[in-house]
């Protein structure tokens, strides 16, 4: 098997759920929404009314939806168990409300985590009455069960300046002893980088980790022994180790974001 195979956003499956069933009024047709429906999710792994009897997970990672909300609306309360839950926020202001008493909003570039252990009930906003909310939310199996819940998350000032032209570390396991901002339980780090039009950036994985790599915005040439893809916005990839990768942004530039964890390929959806 290749060391990176590339998974088509016309291969990924499109949600837009009726409004009412998260607590939403009726769509509306004004200027400042970008899309019909209130919420336009791409799912990478089976969820919901979503089912791929070969795309289950990669590795500890069991969700990953690109959601795009419209203004003024979102997802009102809801419970999760035994999952750690992370976001990433790429355009706009998701506003958090949770049943342990936490209130935030964070914007572009932030992370937002929740570890849902013995059982966490929230909700998620966009506020803003103009503009829309994109975010990245990937759910990562726990090492272990029965964890206190748990919520935290990190201004995307805190690395603005890391992720430009290089990768920037933004979660690792409770177990690293860096300096990561964002920490949970399981063995899996996410890196994300802002690369500039025509800029080069490396990305070597070792023997026994795999990552699943998306092109958050922009676009990218892959390149690597036997590889050599052409990644546009929405597309995703597999990788596994050993593997030496270089990207190359196009004209737009490129925002990556990958997620790394223990495995050999063994649950690729190209098995």
């Amino acid at each position: 098997m290749s060391s990176f195979k590339k998974v088509a956003d016309s291969t990924l499956f499109v949600s837009e759920p009726n409004p009412s069933w998260f607590g939403n009024s009726p769509n509306e047709e004004l200027p400042t929404w970008t899309n019909g429906n209130w919420l336009k999710s791409r799912f990478h792994f089976s969820f919901a009314e979503y089912k791929g009897s070969k795309n289950d997970n990669f590795g500890c990672l069991r969700v990953m939806n690109d959601d795009l909300v419209q203004p003024a609306r979102g997802f009102g309360k809801h419970p999760h168990r035994e999952m750690e839950i992370v976001t990433y926020i790429v355009e706009g202001s998701l506003t958090h409300q949770d049943s342990i008493g936490t209130k935030e909003t964070l914007g572009k570039g932030s992370i937002q985590f929740m570890t849902a252990g013995t059982g966490v009930s929230h909700s998620e906003h966009n506020l803003d009455p103009k503009n829309p909310l994109r975010f990245i939310q990937m759910w990562i199996v726990p090492k272990e069960r029965g964890l206190s819940p748990n919520y935290g998350g990190m201004h995307g000032s805190e690395v603005e300046k890391d992720r430009q032209d290089k990768w920037a570390h933004i979660v690792s396991d409770v177990k690293h002893p860096g300096p990561v901002p964002v920490k949970i339980n399981q063995d899996c780090n996410m890196w994300v980088t802002e690369l500039g039009a025509g800029k080069t950036l490396d990305l070597e994985l070792k023997s026994g980790r795999q990552a699943y790599l998306l092109q958050v915005e922009g676009s990218s040439d892959v390149k690597g022994e036997e590889v050599q893809e052409a990644m546009a916005r929405h597309d995703a990839g597999e990788i596994i180790g050993p593997a030496k990768l270089s990207f190359t942004a196009g004209s737009e530039g490129a925002h990556m974001l990958y997620v790394e964890m223990a495995g050999k390929g063994s649950d690729s959806r190209f098995r």
